[in-house]
């Protein structure tokens, strides 16, 4: 092979690469729209679809609450002692609780829960609709009149949503009542002082980028596995390859999501 027919072969590759990287985050953007445009829709919460709907979330969430509750109290009890202790040992006491906070509240638990339900639930449902797929039951399901996006993804997506707010929203409370506990102990008389703390961390500007980061968190666990369950190659040989396309995409976005609200929070 020439050096000419080589270059060529090399720009075919790039080429059919990019378009195929292009296509994946076009496809994932056209799914997130459709899943919006039907989650508005009142037709996608009749009777049937109501009972689908609530056995997703059902399973999603109650199932995971009390471990990932617990892991999160244990975290903050472990990471409360090392901060306080260390900030005495340096002087910097009074910052001690502001830094537990940020790093535990803003950080941590928002992360933590994304990536839980990505790894407990989110990507077993994916793969559950990819042997859907395969089996031709959603193309049954089309066949019968029934939009299978409608009744199969859009429980998932919303379960994977609710899901993750939901545990991150309660390991938040409960990190900060551990550390208000693991600082002041079984008594009120450090409440007003915690209270303010709290305002100060949590102005207006940084819970609204809190809000946001976790919002998208809980979408980009959600519709990125459905997305490449729906869309990628079913053939053997090249379902490893788009299942670690999957995790890279997810990753990848959850990484961005999270330098942009580093950004938004410290810059």
């Amino acid at each position: 092979m020439t050096s000419t027919a080589r270059i060529f072969s090399s720009l075919s590759l790039l080429n059919r690469k990019a378009r195929d990287w292009l296509l994946g985050w076009w496809r994932l953007i056209y799914l997130g729209a459709m899943i919006l445009v039907l989650a508005m829709s009142p037709s996608s919460y009749g009777r049937a679809h109501r009972r689908v709907l609530a056995a997703h979330i059902y399973r999603n969430t109650a199932p995971n609450l009390l471990g990932f509750t617990l892991m999160c109290a244990l975290i903050t009890v472990v990471i409360t002692r090392i901060v306080i202790v260390t900030a005495i040992s340096y002087g910097l006491s009074q910052y001690a609780l502001q830094v537990v906070i940020r790093v535990l509240v803003l950080e941590l638990i928002p992360l933590t829960a994304a990536m839980f339900v990505a790894l407990r639930c989110a990507i077993a449902s994916g793969v559950e609709l990819s042997q859907m797929r395969r089996d031709g039951r959603l193309e049954a399901l089309q066949q019968r009149g029934v939009d299978p996006v409608r009744h199969e993804v859009l429980p998932r997506v919303t379960a994977g949503i609710f899901s993750t707010i939901t545990l991150a929203a309660l390991s938040c409370v409960v990190a900060l009542v551990m550390a208000y506990l693991a600082v002041y102990g079984f008594t009120l008389s450090g409440v007003s002082t915690y209270t303010r703390l709290f305002g100060q961390v949590f102005n207006p500007e940084v819970t609204l980028i809190f809000l946001l980061k976790t919002l998208f968190f809980s979408l980009a666990v959600s519709l990125i596995p459905m997305a490449s369950a729906l869309y990628d190659s079913t053939a053997p040989r090249l379902r490893a390859s788009a299942e670690l396309r999957m995790l890279v995409r997810m990753f990848a976005v959850i990484l961005l999501i999270e330098v942009l609200s580093l950004v938004g929070n410290y810059y």
